[in-house]
């Protein structure tokens, strides 16, 4: 006797070799380099803060009266389509703010012709600035920056040498169909020299 499947069994089937298919994909993007974004600079390991300077790059930036982390922002979305509309490459990783929410990609090296405004996507010179940086693991929502941005916080509170310029934001190495725990991640603070320090320096000086 043959069995068939009904409509509904057919979508499920389907739906299931398209995740399998989004989940394979994700995993090879991961493991091979070759089939990376560009980097616009190196990660920082996993549970561990460092000071790096973060070099000047062109962004795309959109924006959103409501919390970053509020549900069906639509800002990633606005973003993928404007550089797939334009044929812009991008780096990795992308940028964002909590609130209001601010979310930025960057322009690769070769990105081919010059972007220019649209009604929802801006570009914008980000200059060079130095950042201290916790290297994270793990799902892209609030409980998990709060958690990495509540821990940098204590960290520069400690440094004698450094202290902040600016608010944490959050940073994401991996796009939405990667697993939640090969997601990588950082949370960065804007920071400059103490001016405890740079008065000792001065004063140090013949």
């Amino acid at each position: 006797m043959r069995v068939r499947f009904g409509e509904a069994q057919r979508f499920i089937c389907m739906n299931c070799y398209h995740c399998l298919f989004l989940l394979c994909f994700a995993l090879v993007s991961v493991a091979v380099p070759g089939m990376a974004y560009e980097a616009m600079y190196e990660r920082t390991p996993v549970g561990t803060v460092e000071i790096k300077e973060l070099p000047g790059r062109l962004a795309l930036e959109t924006r959103t009266d409501q919390s970053y982390f509020e549900r069906d922002n639509g800002l990633f979305m606005r973003l993928f389509r404007y550089i797939e509309a334009n044929e812009i490459a991008m780096t990795v990783p992308v940028e964002a703010e909590e609130k209001p929410g601010v979310m930025r990609f960057f322009v690769g090296g070769d990105h081919g012709k010059t972007p220019s405004d649209s009604e929802q996507v801006q570009v914008v010179e980000m200059p060079a600035r130095t950042v201290a940086s916790l290297g994270m693991r793990g799902g892209y929502n609030h409980g998990n920056f709060e958690k990495g941005r509540t821990k940098l916080l204590r960290w520069l509170a400690e440094q004698s040498d450094w202290e902040a310029e600016g608010e944490p934001y959050v940073v994401y190495w991996h796009g939405p169909f990667v697993p939640r725990w090969m997601k990588r991640s950082e949370v960065h603070i804007p920071v400059r020299v103490a001016e405890s320090r740079a008065e000792g320096t001065q004063s140090s000086t013949p």
